[in-house]
């Protein structure tokens, strides 16, 4: 990785094929590389999430048959990877925001 990239850190499991397929594990690799350039991504692959926290994003991958949810923050030294999920509803349920809350409260707690 150059030095110009900002690290991923995972608080979540790495997405794994399956349950996604290789193309959408492509694509998330490909918009996270953007994001650790420094990229700012809009939709319709980005959208701001401030019921998570500031500068907390949902990633959104289009599959075969479905759509995931890859909720990340971007810090000054790394992306943070919160939480990925299959995108079932229109609204991100309130159980996803407060685990997403729950996981940056933590690892903020680690500084």
């Amino acid at each position: 990785m150059s030095p110009k990239h900002k690290p991923l850190v995972w608080l979540h499991e790495q997405p794994q094929t399956p349950p996604l397929s290789q193309k959408a594990r492509i694509e998330t690799g490909y918009l996270l590389r953007l994001l650790q350039s420094g990229m700012n991504l809009t939709l319709p692959q980005s959208r701001p999430m401030p019921s998570i926290g500031i500068h907390c994003h949902e990633l959104r991958i289009q599959d075969e048959n479905k759509i995931w949810r890859l909720f990340y923050r971007i810090d000054a030294d790394a992306i943070i990877v919160i939480l990925w999920a299959e995108k079932k509803t229109t609204k991100t349920p309130g159980e996803i925001i407060d685990l997403c809350r729950k996981r940056l409260k933590a690892y903020d707690a680690e500084d």
